[in-house]
Protein backbone atom coordinates (compact mmCIF):
# COMPACT_ATOMS: atom_id res chain seq x y z
CA UNK A 1 0.00 0.00 0.00
CA UNK A 2 2.69 1.97 1.10
CA UNK A 3 5.07 1.57 -2.16
CA UNK A 4 1.46 2.34 -4.16
CA UNK A 5 0.15 5.49 -2.74
CA UNK A 6 4.11 7.10 -2.40
CA UNK A 7 4.57 7.08 -6.42
CA UNK A 8 1.81 9.78 -6.59
CA UNK A 9 1.83 13.44 -5.16
CA UNK A 10 2.30 14.16 -1.13
CA UNK A 11 -0.65 15.55 -1.42
CA UNK A 12 -2.33 12.48 -2.53
CA UNK A 13 -0.79 10.64 0.20
CA UNK A 14 -1.36 12.41 2.98
CA UNK A 15 -5.29 12.73 1.61
CA UNK A 16 -5.30 8.72 1.07
CA UNK A 17 -3.92 8.63 4.73
CA UNK A 18 -6.32 10.74 6.75
CA UNK A 19 -9.26 8.85 4.34
CA UNK A 20 -7.73 5.46 5.86
CA UNK A 21 -7.81 6.79 9.40
CA UNK A 22 -11.04 8.02 9.23
CA UNK A 23 -12.86 4.77 7.56
CA UNK A 24 -10.89 2.89 10.29
CA UNK A 25 -12.69 4.86 13.19
CA UNK A 26 -16.25 4.12 11.54
CA UNK A 27 -14.93 0.16 11.58
CA UNK A 28 -14.30 0.51 15.29
CA UNK A 29 -17.94 1.76 15.93
CA UNK A 30 -19.61 -0.26 13.57
CA UNK A 31 -21.74 -3.59 15.24
CA UNK A 32 -19.49 -6.87 14.24
CA UNK A 33 -20.34 -8.62 11.42
CA UNK A 34 -22.69 -11.38 11.58
CA UNK A 35 -21.34 -14.84 10.94
CA UNK A 36 -23.75 -15.53 8.39
CA UNK A 37 -22.58 -12.51 6.46
CA UNK A 38 -19.13 -14.26 6.31
CA UNK A 39 -20.75 -17.65 5.81
CA UNK A 40 -22.20 -20.01 7.75
CA UNK A 41 -19.65 -21.56 10.41
CA UNK A 42 -21.62 -25.16 10.76
CA UNK A 43 -20.77 -26.27 6.93
CA UNK A 44 -18.03 -28.82 8.21
CA UNK A 45 -20.54 -29.66 10.67
CA UNK A 46 -23.28 -30.69 8.07
CA UNK A 47 -20.56 -32.05 5.59
CA UNK A 48 -19.79 -34.40 8.61
CA UNK A 49 -22.97 -35.54 9.13
CA UNK A 50 -24.06 -36.83 5.52
CA UNK A 51 -21.28 -37.29 3.59
CA UNK A 52 -20.89 -40.90 4.43
CA UNK A 53 -24.44 -41.18 2.50
CA UNK A 54 -22.97 -39.48 -0.75
CA UNK A 55 -21.64 -41.53 -3.09
CA UNK A 56 -20.03 -42.22 -6.65
CA UNK A 57 -21.59 -43.84 -9.44
CA UNK A 58 -19.47 -46.06 -11.44
CA UNK A 59 -20.89 -47.87 -15.03
CA UNK A 60 -20.00 -49.62 -17.97
CA UNK A 61 -21.28 -50.45 -21.23
CA UNK A 62 -20.25 -52.24 -24.33
CA UNK A 63 -20.00 -50.17 -27.53
CA UNK A 64 -19.57 -51.11 -30.97
CA UNK A 65 -16.12 -50.18 -31.86
CA UNK A 66 -16.98 -51.27 -35.59
CA UNK A 67 -16.13 -48.27 -38.11
CA UNK A 68 -19.86 -47.38 -37.70
CA UNK A 69 -18.61 -44.65 -36.06
CA UNK A 70 -18.30 -42.86 -38.97
CA UNK A 71 -20.03 -39.41 -39.22
CA UNK A 72 -23.40 -39.72 -41.80
CA UNK A 73 -22.13 -39.62 -45.09
CA UNK A 74 -24.03 -39.77 -49.09
CA UNK A 75 -23.86 -43.56 -50.21
CA UNK A 76 -21.19 -42.79 -52.10
CA UNK A 77 -19.50 -40.00 -51.00
CA UNK A 78 -15.86 -39.47 -51.80
CA UNK A 79 -15.42 -38.75 -48.21
CA UNK A 80 -16.36 -42.41 -47.13
CA UNK A 81 -13.15 -43.48 -48.29
CA UNK A 82 -11.20 -40.56 -46.58
CA UNK A 83 -13.09 -41.36 -43.29
CA UNK A 84 -12.69 -45.21 -43.14
CA UNK A 85 -9.38 -44.85 -43.64
CA UNK A 86 -8.76 -42.30 -40.84
CA UNK A 87 -10.53 -44.36 -38.63
CA UNK A 88 -8.55 -47.26 -39.51
CA UNK A 89 -4.95 -45.79 -39.10
CA UNK A 90 -6.07 -44.47 -35.19
CA UNK A 91 -6.84 -48.36 -34.69
CA UNK A 92 -3.45 -49.33 -36.28
CA UNK A 93 -3.39 -51.09 -39.77
CA UNK A 94 -2.89 -54.62 -40.09
CA UNK A 95 -6.44 -55.81 -39.40
CA UNK A 96 -6.04 -57.01 -36.10
CA UNK A 97 -9.55 -58.70 -35.47
CA UNK A 98 -9.55 -56.87 -31.28
CA UNK A 99 -9.67 -53.60 -33.19
CA UNK A 100 -13.47 -54.56 -34.04
CA UNK A 101 -14.40 -55.93 -31.11
CA UNK A 102 -16.98 -54.84 -28.71
CA UNK A 103 -15.29 -52.34 -26.29
CA UNK A 104 -16.31 -51.08 -22.58
CA UNK A 105 -16.65 -47.12 -21.68
CA UNK A 106 -16.63 -46.50 -18.19
CA UNK A 107 -18.27 -43.37 -16.81
CA UNK A 108 -18.71 -42.00 -13.37
CA UNK A 109 -21.13 -39.92 -11.41
CA UNK A 110 -22.72 -39.42 -8.09
CA UNK A 111 -25.72 -40.56 -5.71
CA UNK A 112 -26.75 -40.63 -2.68
CA UNK A 113 -28.87 -43.13 -0.30
CA UNK A 114 -32.40 -42.13 1.06
CA UNK A 115 -33.12 -45.59 3.09
CA UNK A 116 -30.34 -48.03 5.06
CA UNK A 117 -31.96 -50.94 3.39
CA UNK A 118 -29.76 -49.61 0.54
CA UNK A 119 -32.34 -47.31 -2.03
CA UNK A 120 -29.64 -44.91 -4.09
CA UNK A 121 -31.08 -42.02 -5.92
CA UNK A 122 -28.68 -40.29 -9.08
CA UNK A 123 -29.65 -38.97 -12.40
CA UNK A 124 -30.76 -40.91 -15.14
CA UNK A 125 -28.18 -39.58 -17.66
CA UNK A 126 -25.21 -41.12 -15.30
CA UNK A 127 -26.70 -44.73 -15.56
CA UNK A 128 -28.28 -44.36 -19.49
CA UNK A 129 -27.82 -47.38 -21.43
CA UNK A 130 -24.89 -48.72 -18.66
CA UNK A 131 -24.92 -52.71 -18.53
CA UNK A 132 -23.29 -52.73 -15.06
CA UNK A 133 -23.34 -50.58 -12.31
CA UNK A 134 -21.73 -50.56 -9.12
CA UNK A 135 -22.40 -47.80 -6.35
CA UNK A 136 -19.09 -47.17 -4.32
CA UNK A 137 -19.03 -45.88 -0.40
CA UNK A 138 -17.88 -43.07 1.25
CA UNK A 139 -15.14 -45.80 2.83
CA UNK A 140 -14.42 -47.26 -0.77
CA UNK A 141 -16.68 -50.08 -0.17
CA UNK A 142 -17.90 -51.14 -3.82
CA UNK A 143 -21.29 -52.54 -4.15
CA UNK A 144 -23.28 -53.99 -7.38
CA UNK A 145 -26.69 -51.84 -8.05
CA UNK A 146 -29.56 -52.90 -9.78
CA UNK A 147 -31.93 -50.58 -11.49
CA UNK A 148 -35.32 -49.96 -9.60
CA UNK A 149 -36.64 -47.59 -12.10
CA UNK A 150 -35.53 -44.63 -14.11
CA UNK A 151 -37.74 -41.72 -15.86
CA UNK A 152 -36.29 -39.56 -18.54
CA UNK A 153 -38.39 -36.59 -18.61
CA UNK A 154 -37.21 -35.90 -14.79
CA UNK A 155 -33.80 -37.36 -15.53
CA UNK A 156 -34.14 -39.38 -12.42
CA UNK A 157 -33.05 -43.09 -11.64
CA UNK A 158 -33.65 -45.00 -8.59
CA UNK A 159 -30.62 -48.11 -7.72
CA UNK A 160 -30.75 -50.84 -5.16
CA UNK A 161 -27.36 -52.16 -3.39
CA UNK A 162 -27.30 -54.96 -0.97
CA UNK A 163 -25.24 -54.40 1.94
CA UNK A 164 -24.12 -56.37 5.20
CA UNK A 165 -25.05 -53.62 7.23
CA UNK A 166 -27.88 -50.28 7.03
CA UNK A 167 -25.82 -47.81 5.08
CA UNK A 168 -26.05 -44.20 6.39
CA UNK A 169 -28.98 -42.21 4.67
CA UNK A 170 -30.16 -38.80 4.31
CA UNK A 171 -34.03 -37.69 3.85
CA UNK A 172 -35.18 -34.69 1.90
CA UNK A 173 -36.22 -31.56 2.80
CA UNK A 174 -38.88 -29.11 1.56
CA UNK A 175 -37.35 -27.38 -1.60
CA UNK A 176 -40.34 -25.03 -1.19
CA UNK A 177 -39.34 -23.58 1.60
CA UNK A 178 -35.95 -21.83 -0.10
CA UNK A 179 -34.93 -18.86 -0.27
CA UNK A 180 -32.81 -16.64 -2.72
CA UNK A 181 -29.42 -16.24 -0.99
CA UNK A 182 -30.02 -19.05 1.25
CA UNK A 183 -26.88 -21.36 2.30
CA UNK A 184 -26.37 -24.50 0.01
CA UNK A 185 -23.56 -27.30 0.02
CA UNK A 186 -22.98 -29.92 -2.87
CA UNK A 187 -20.85 -33.08 -2.16
CA UNK A 188 -20.35 -35.27 -5.03
CA UNK A 189 -17.47 -36.85 -7.94
CA UNK A 190 -16.79 -34.05 -9.96
CA UNK A 191 -14.15 -35.41 -12.26
CA UNK A 192 -13.67 -38.87 -10.22
CA UNK A 193 -12.49 -37.28 -7.20
CA UNK A 194 -14.90 -38.54 -4.91
CA UNK A 195 -16.45 -36.72 -1.83
CA UNK A 196 -16.02 -33.69 -2.68
CA UNK A 197 -17.97 -30.75 -0.94
CA UNK A 198 -18.67 -27.23 -2.44
CA UNK A 199 -21.01 -24.57 -0.78
CA UNK A 200 -22.35 -21.69 -2.32
CA UNK A 201 -25.84 -20.23 -2.21
CA UNK A 202 -29.48 -20.31 -4.02
CA UNK A 203 -29.11 -18.11 -6.63
CA UNK A 204 -32.47 -18.79 -8.54
CA UNK A 205 -35.48 -20.81 -8.15
CA UNK A 206 -38.05 -21.95 -10.83
CA UNK A 207 -35.35 -22.25 -13.52
CA UNK A 208 -36.40 -23.46 -17.26
CA UNK A 209 -33.59 -24.71 -18.75
CA UNK A 210 -35.06 -26.28 -21.95
CA UNK A 211 -34.26 -29.70 -20.83
CA UNK A 212 -37.78 -30.78 -20.46
CA UNK A 213 -41.31 -30.45 -19.92
CA UNK A 214 -41.34 -29.94 -16.29
CA UNK A 215 -38.52 -27.89 -15.54
CA UNK A 216 -38.53 -26.06 -12.39
CA UNK A 217 -34.48 -26.12 -11.26
CA UNK A 218 -32.62 -24.70 -8.73
CA UNK A 219 -29.98 -22.63 -9.60
CA UNK A 220 -26.91 -22.27 -7.40
CA UNK A 221 -23.11 -20.84 -7.58
CA UNK A 222 -21.95 -24.22 -5.53
CA UNK A 223 -19.23 -25.39 -7.46
CA UNK A 224 -20.76 -28.42 -9.78
CA UNK A 225 -18.82 -29.99 -12.59
CA UNK A 226 -19.11 -33.14 -14.48
CA UNK A 227 -19.30 -36.30 -12.26
CA UNK A 228 -21.63 -34.38 -9.54
CA UNK A 229 -24.21 -35.33 -11.11
CA UNK A 230 -26.82 -37.00 -9.45
CA UNK A 231 -25.10 -35.74 -6.22
CA UNK A 232 -27.67 -34.20 -3.82
CA UNK A 233 -27.72 -30.66 -2.60
CA UNK A 234 -28.07 -30.11 1.21
CA UNK A 235 -29.21 -27.02 3.16
CA UNK A 236 -27.85 -26.46 6.42
CA UNK A 237 -29.83 -28.77 8.24
CA UNK A 238 -28.42 -31.60 5.79
CA UNK A 239 -31.93 -32.24 4.49
CA UNK A 240 -31.73 -33.17 0.74
CA UNK A 241 -33.14 -30.14 -1.20
CA UNK A 242 -31.90 -30.92 -4.49
CA UNK A 243 -30.53 -33.30 -7.13
CA UNK A 244 -27.58 -31.75 -8.97
CA UNK A 245 -28.30 -32.49 -12.51
CA UNK A 246 -26.88 -29.64 -15.36
CA UNK A 247 -24.27 -26.71 -15.55
CA UNK A 248 -23.92 -24.27 -17.96
CA UNK A 249 -20.20 -24.34 -18.71
CA UNK A 250 -18.00 -23.43 -21.97
CA UNK A 251 -15.31 -25.52 -20.73
CA UNK A 252 -17.27 -28.51 -18.66
CA UNK A 253 -15.90 -26.88 -15.86
CA UNK A 254 -18.41 -24.55 -13.23
CA UNK A 255 -18.48 -21.28 -14.06
CA UNK A 256 -20.99 -20.59 -10.88
CA UNK A 257 -24.44 -21.76 -12.70
CA UNK A 258 -25.31 -25.05 -11.88
CA UNK A 259 -28.84 -26.91 -11.67
CA UNK A 260 -30.57 -28.81 -9.09
CA UNK A 261 -33.99 -31.07 -9.17
CA UNK A 262 -36.05 -29.53 -5.96
CA UNK A 263 -36.88 -32.03 -4.09
CA UNK A 264 -40.60 -31.25 -3.79
CA UNK A 265 -40.36 -32.43 -8.00
CA UNK A 266 -38.28 -35.40 -7.16
CA UNK A 267 -40.38 -37.21 -3.99
CA UNK A 268 -43.38 -38.16 -6.02
CA UNK A 269 -41.06 -39.51 -9.04
CA UNK A 270 -38.93 -41.38 -6.69
CA UNK A 271 -41.89 -42.52 -4.79
CA UNK A 272 -43.43 -43.99 -7.84
CA UNK A 273 -39.96 -45.59 -8.97
CA UNK A 274 -39.83 -47.67 -5.96
CA UNK A 275 -43.69 -48.66 -5.84
CA UNK A 276 -43.87 -49.22 -10.13
CA UNK A 277 -40.49 -48.83 -11.66
CA UNK A 278 -41.63 -46.22 -13.50
CA UNK A 279 -43.07 -42.24 -13.17
CA UNK A 280 -47.09 -42.29 -13.01
CA UNK A 281 -47.49 -39.36 -14.07
CA UNK A 282 -51.12 -37.04 -14.10
CA UNK A 283 -53.15 -35.63 -17.02
CA UNK A 284 -55.49 -33.23 -17.44
CA UNK A 285 -56.20 -33.67 -21.50
CA UNK A 286 -56.03 -30.43 -22.31
CA UNK A 287 -53.11 -28.73 -25.33
CA UNK A 288 -52.49 -25.11 -23.61
CA UNK A 289 -50.15 -22.12 -24.66
CA UNK A 290 -49.16 -18.73 -23.65
CA UNK A 291 -51.10 -15.98 -22.07
CA UNK A 292 -49.83 -12.78 -24.39
CA UNK A 293 -50.30 -9.38 -23.67
CA UNK A 294 -52.79 -9.32 -27.13
CA UNK A 295 -54.58 -12.23 -25.80
CA UNK A 296 -54.99 -11.22 -22.21
CA UNK A 297 -56.45 -7.85 -23.63
CA UNK A 298 -58.70 -10.15 -25.54
CA UNK A 299 -59.84 -12.46 -22.65
CA UNK A 300 -60.60 -9.48 -20.24
CA UNK A 301 -57.37 -10.78 -17.91
CA UNK A 302 -56.14 -7.77 -17.07
CA UNK A 303 -52.61 -9.14 -16.81
CA UNK A 304 -51.57 -12.37 -18.42
CA UNK A 305 -51.86 -15.27 -16.25
CA UNK A 306 -52.32 -18.70 -16.21
CA UNK A 307 -52.81 -21.29 -19.29
CA UNK A 308 -54.81 -20.67 -22.12
CA UNK A 309 -56.31 -23.82 -23.26
CA UNK A 310 -55.93 -24.73 -26.77
CA UNK A 311 -57.25 -27.70 -27.41
CA UNK A 312 -59.62 -30.53 -25.19
CA UNK A 313 -58.59 -34.33 -25.95
CA UNK A 314 -61.97 -36.46 -26.88
CA UNK A 315 -61.00 -38.84 -24.51
CA UNK A 316 -58.87 -36.92 -21.54
CA UNK A 317 -60.48 -36.11 -18.38
CA UNK A 318 -61.22 -32.61 -19.15
CA UNK A 319 -63.82 -32.92 -21.62
CA UNK A 320 -66.30 -34.20 -19.84
CA UNK A 321 -65.73 -32.24 -16.70
CA UNK A 322 -66.75 -29.18 -19.28
CA UNK A 323 -63.80 -27.67 -19.61
CA UNK A 324 -63.20 -26.00 -23.15
CA UNK A 325 -61.02 -24.28 -25.60
CA UNK A 326 -60.21 -20.50 -24.84
CA UNK A 327 -60.79 -21.20 -20.82
CA UNK A 328 -57.91 -19.86 -18.78
CA UNK A 329 -56.91 -22.01 -16.42
CA UNK A 330 -56.13 -19.98 -13.05
CA UNK A 331 -55.94 -22.37 -10.45
CA UNK A 332 -55.74 -25.88 -10.28
CA UNK A 333 -56.06 -28.20 -6.77
CA UNK A 334 -55.68 -24.92 -4.87
CA UNK A 335 -51.85 -23.94 -6.88
CA UNK A 336 -52.16 -20.52 -8.55
CA UNK A 337 -51.18 -21.07 -12.21
CA UNK A 338 -48.91 -17.96 -12.49
CA UNK A 339 -47.59 -18.87 -16.30
CA UNK A 340 -48.26 -21.75 -18.49
CA UNK A 341 -45.71 -23.94 -17.82
CA UNK A 342 -46.93 -23.72 -14.50
CA UNK A 343 -49.80 -26.36 -14.98
CA UNK A 344 -48.01 -29.31 -16.57
CA UNK A 345 -45.97 -29.73 -13.80
CA UNK A 346 -48.76 -29.56 -10.83
CA UNK A 347 -50.86 -31.85 -13.55
CA UNK A 348 -48.22 -34.60 -13.40
CA UNK A 349 -47.38 -34.43 -9.84
CA UNK A 350 -50.74 -35.30 -8.78
CA UNK A 351 -51.88 -38.64 -8.38
CA UNK A 352 -53.75 -40.38 -11.11
CA UNK A 353 -57.61 -40.81 -10.08
CA UNK A 354 -57.68 -37.62 -7.67
CA UNK A 355 -60.58 -35.36 -7.92
CA UNK A 356 -59.45 -31.66 -8.09
CA UNK A 357 -60.90 -28.65 -8.76
CA UNK A 358 -59.62 -26.47 -11.40
CA UNK A 359 -60.33 -22.69 -12.20
CA UNK A 360 -61.14 -21.10 -15.30
CA UNK A 361 -62.01 -17.58 -16.54
CA UNK A 362 -64.40 -18.35 -19.46
CA UNK A 363 -65.36 -15.11 -21.21
CA UNK A 364 -64.29 -13.12 -18.22
CA UNK A 365 -66.03 -14.75 -15.58
CA UNK A 366 -64.66 -17.04 -13.43
CA UNK A 367 -65.97 -20.89 -13.28
CA UNK A 368 -64.80 -23.82 -10.81
CA UNK A 369 -65.21 -27.30 -13.14
CA UNK A 370 -63.95 -30.75 -10.76
CA UNK A 371 -61.68 -33.06 -12.98
CA UNK A 372 -60.77 -36.54 -12.16
CA UNK A 373 -57.41 -37.03 -13.29
CA UNK A 374 -56.54 -39.99 -15.45
CA UNK A 375 -53.03 -41.60 -16.21
CA UNK A 376 -50.58 -39.38 -18.79
CA UNK A 377 -49.51 -42.40 -21.29
CA UNK A 378 -45.84 -41.43 -21.99
CA UNK A 379 -45.84 -43.26 -25.66
CA UNK A 380 -49.10 -41.52 -26.76
CA UNK A 381 -48.68 -39.69 -30.14
CA UNK A 382 -50.98 -37.72 -32.17
CA UNK A 383 -51.95 -39.35 -35.36
CA UNK A 384 -50.66 -38.21 -38.37
CA UNK A 385 -52.45 -37.42 -41.77
CA UNK A 386 -52.17 -39.85 -44.69
CA UNK A 387 -48.36 -38.39 -46.13
CA UNK A 388 -49.30 -38.84 -50.04
CA UNK A 389 -46.24 -37.80 -52.43
CA UNK A 390 -49.07 -37.83 -55.34
CA UNK A 391 -50.02 -34.15 -54.54
CA UNK A 392 -51.90 -32.61 -56.96
CA UNK A 393 -50.32 -29.11 -58.69
CA UNK A 394 -51.29 -25.99 -56.98
CA UNK A 395 -54.42 -24.74 -57.64
CA UNK A 396 -55.80 -20.60 -57.93
CA UNK A 397 -58.41 -21.19 -55.06
CA UNK A 398 -57.53 -17.66 -53.11
CA UNK A 399 -60.98 -16.05 -52.73
CA UNK A 400 -60.38 -13.17 -50.50
CA UNK A 401 -57.35 -11.13 -48.66
CA UNK A 402 -57.64 -9.99 -44.57
CA UNK A 403 -55.42 -9.40 -42.29
CA UNK A 404 -52.56 -9.96 -44.00
CA UNK A 405 -53.90 -13.37 -44.75
CA UNK A 406 -54.84 -15.02 -48.18
CA UNK A 407 -57.58 -17.67 -47.74
CA UNK A 408 -59.94 -19.86 -49.40
CA UNK A 409 -62.54 -22.22 -48.64
CA UNK A 410 -61.58 -25.99 -47.82
CA UNK A 411 -61.92 -28.18 -50.70
CA UNK A 412 -61.63 -31.93 -51.29
CA UNK A 413 -58.32 -30.63 -53.58
CA UNK A 414 -56.96 -28.12 -50.79
CA UNK A 415 -57.43 -30.88 -47.96
CA UNK A 416 -55.27 -33.58 -50.34
CA UNK A 417 -52.98 -30.75 -51.16
CA UNK A 418 -52.31 -29.49 -47.51
CA UNK A 419 -52.60 -32.87 -45.95
CA UNK A 420 -55.96 -31.64 -44.07
CA UNK A 421 -58.00 -33.98 -42.52
CA UNK A 422 -61.65 -34.01 -42.79
CA UNK A 423 -62.68 -33.51 -39.65
CA UNK A 424 -60.81 -30.05 -39.75
CA UNK A 425 -63.39 -27.47 -40.15
CA UNK A 426 -62.46 -23.89 -41.19
CA UNK A 427 -61.70 -21.20 -43.56
CA UNK A 428 -57.64 -22.25 -45.30
CA UNK A 429 -54.68 -20.01 -45.19
CA UNK A 430 -53.16 -20.11 -48.31
CA UNK A 431 -50.87 -17.38 -47.93
CA UNK A 432 -48.97 -14.83 -45.80
CA UNK A 433 -48.33 -11.13 -46.61
CA UNK A 434 -45.04 -11.10 -45.48
CA UNK A 435 -45.01 -6.93 -45.82
CA UNK A 436 -48.47 -6.91 -44.07
CA UNK A 437 -49.33 -3.55 -41.70
CA UNK A 438 -50.51 -5.80 -38.82
CA UNK A 439 -48.39 -8.74 -37.31
CA UNK A 440 -49.32 -11.29 -39.11
CA UNK A 441 -46.22 -12.71 -40.81
CA UNK A 442 -44.49 -12.55 -37.00
CA UNK A 443 -47.40 -14.73 -35.56
CA UNK A 444 -46.22 -18.12 -37.48
CA UNK A 445 -48.96 -18.84 -39.55
CA UNK A 446 -48.24 -20.61 -42.33
CA UNK A 447 -49.71 -22.00 -45.79
CA UNK A 448 -52.40 -25.07 -44.41
CA UNK A 449 -53.17 -23.48 -41.42
CA UNK A 450 -57.17 -23.39 -41.03
CA UNK A 451 -58.86 -20.61 -38.98
CA UNK A 452 -61.62 -22.35 -37.10
CA UNK A 453 -62.85 -19.26 -35.39
CA UNK A 454 -62.63 -15.91 -34.89
CA UNK A 455 -63.26 -14.44 -31.89
CA UNK A 456 -64.98 -17.79 -30.10
CA UNK A 457 -67.51 -17.51 -33.16
CA UNK A 458 -66.89 -19.87 -35.58
CA UNK A 459 -66.31 -19.46 -39.24
CA UNK A 460 -66.74 -21.65 -42.91
CA UNK A 461 -66.01 -19.02 -45.22
CA UNK A 462 -63.94 -16.55 -46.05
CA UNK A 463 -66.90 -14.41 -46.11
CA UNK A 464 -67.96 -15.20 -42.31
CA UNK A 465 -64.12 -14.48 -41.46
CA UNK A 466 -64.28 -10.69 -43.00
CA UNK A 467 -68.08 -10.48 -41.20
CA UNK A 468 -66.78 -11.22 -38.43
CA UNK A 469 -63.74 -8.69 -38.70
CA UNK A 470 -65.46 -5.81 -39.64
CA UNK A 471 -68.06 -6.89 -36.32
CA UNK A 472 -65.14 -6.27 -34.13
CA UNK A 473 -63.53 -3.48 -35.95
CA UNK A 474 -66.87 -1.42 -35.37
CA UNK A 475 -67.06 -2.63 -31.79
CA UNK A 476 -63.87 -0.78 -31.55
CA UNK A 477 -61.43 -4.28 -31.05
CA UNK A 478 -57.84 -3.41 -31.42
CA UNK A 479 -56.93 -7.33 -31.90
CA UNK A 480 -58.95 -10.39 -32.84
CA UNK A 481 -58.53 -13.79 -30.94
CA UNK A 482 -57.96 -16.70 -33.90
CA UNK A 483 -58.22 -20.18 -32.86
CA UNK A 484 -56.00 -22.05 -35.70
CA UNK A 485 -55.30 -25.33 -36.60
CA UNK A 486 -53.42 -27.71 -38.19
CA UNK A 487 -53.81 -30.37 -40.86
CA UNK A 488 -54.04 -32.79 -37.66
CA UNK A 489 -56.56 -31.08 -35.92
CA UNK A 490 -54.28 -29.38 -33.30
CA UNK A 491 -55.17 -25.95 -32.66
CA UNK A 492 -53.88 -23.15 -30.70
CA UNK A 493 -54.68 -19.40 -30.73
CA UNK A 494 -53.57 -16.68 -32.60
CA UNK A 495 -54.23 -12.65 -31.47
CA UNK A 496 -54.03 -10.65 -34.50
CA UNK A 497 -54.13 -7.22 -34.81
CA UNK A 498 -56.92 -5.91 -36.38
CA UNK A 499 -55.01 -2.11 -37.41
Amino acid sequence: MSRYFAVGPVSRLVRHQAAIAVFAAVIAILPARPAAARGPDNIADVAEQVIDAVVNVSTSQKIDAHIGNLPDLPPGSPMEKFFEDFFKHHRGEGGDQDQDEPRRVNSLGSGFIIDPSGLVVTNNHVIDGADEINVILNDGTKLKAELVGKDTKSDLALLRVHADKPLHAVKFGDSDKLRLGEWVIAIGNPFSLGGTVTAGIVSARNRDINSGPYDNYIQTDAAINRGNSGGPLFNLNGEVIGINTAIISPSGGSIGIGFAIPSDSAMPVIDQLQKYGEARRGWLGVRIQEVTDELAESLNLGTPRGALVAGVDDKGPAKPAGIQPGDVVVKFDGHDIKEMRDLPRIVADTPVGKEVDVVVIRKGKEETHKVTIGRLKEDAKVASADDKKDNPPPEKSVVQKTLGLELSSLTDDLRHRFKIRDNVKGVLVTGVDPNAANDAPDKHLAPGDVIAEVQYQAVNTPADLQKRVDQLRQQGKKVAVLLVANGDGETRFVALSLQ
